[in-house]
């Protein structure tokens, strides 16, 4: 997972209103008029998006097979609730604003072979450690999104891949197909859809379990860095200096570590 090179200038940006800024009257009443526009009715409906053309498709062999399977999945529950999704779309319009940071990170796809907790944590600690410099750079609120816990699908510029004269389907993604060079691991296997949705289930239960359990509280900063120590000749040279402080709501501060 790529890393930012750098923090970031955070500028505000001069086509939005600053909090602290009156809006003129000119500008208070093109907002009232907006939001006083009558909006199209909707044709939104669960089924909708069944009428868009959709690209990238894998060509599954057995269509009631497929079918069997997607209505095995859609009698599962949901992985993401809606008021999750407000939440999220709340802070994105804080980003959007100036007032909050986004930072997305991510495997490029995830893999049944890759999948334990190890992995998850990691790739959630990273996160963290980048939001906290972030934070502590561009002095304001971090936006973090996992790029996990279901992105397996991997788009491809050509449906076939060919070796040594064999051509096969492209490798698609573990919840499509295998990435063995084979015609059996090749062929679309709607099954991957269930194993998929119960990793991503699981997966999305521990970053829950992380994120509210007290892993990703501020307090312990300085322990995310400090497993790789316990095996490593230079665990002893790491110590703990006032260079980055952190106040909690009762006035403790926490210290960074940095190597001497």
């Amino acid at each position: 997972m790529p890393l930012a090179p750098s923090t970031p200038a955070l500028l505000p940006n001069p086509a939005l209103p600053s909090p602290g800024r009156p809006r003129s009257r000119r500008a208070l009443l093109r907002a009232r008029a907006v939001r006083a526009a009558p909006r199209p009715p909707s044709s939104w409906s669960v089924g909708s998006w069944r009428d868009r053309p959709a690209l990238q498709q894998p060509e599954y062999p057995d269509k009631a097979e497929l079918d069997e399977v997607l209505r095995t999945v859609e009698a599962f529950p949901p992985i993401v609730f809606a008021g999750e999704a407000r939440t999220l779309e709340e802070r994105l319009a804080e980003a959007a604003m100036g007032r909050a940071f986004l930072l997305q990170g991510g495997d490029c796809a995830e893999s049944f072979k890759e999948f334990n907790a190890n992995n998850i944590r990691d790739t959630f600690r990273v996160l963290l450690q980048m939001s906290v410099v972030l934070m502590f750079g561009g002095q304001m609120p971090i936006v973090k999104v996992g790029r996990m816990a279901g992105q397996f699908a991997k788009p491809r510029s050509d449906g076939f891949e060919e070796r040594d004269g064999v051509k096969l389907p492209s490798y698609r993604g573990d919840n499509i197909n295998g990435d063995t060079f084979d015609e059996k691991s090749r062929l679309p296997d709607p099954h991957r859809l269930i194993r998929a949705y119960s990793q991503s289930a699981a997966t999305l239960n521990l970053l829950r379990a992380f994120a509210t359990g007290g892993y990703a509280a501020m307090q312990r900063v300085t322990q995310w860095n400090l497993d790789f120590t316990q095996h490593c000749e230079q665990g002893d040279r790491l110590r703990c200096v006032p260079s980055l402080m952190f106040t909690n709501k009762k006035g403790a501060t926490h210290e960074a570590c940095i190597w001497k």
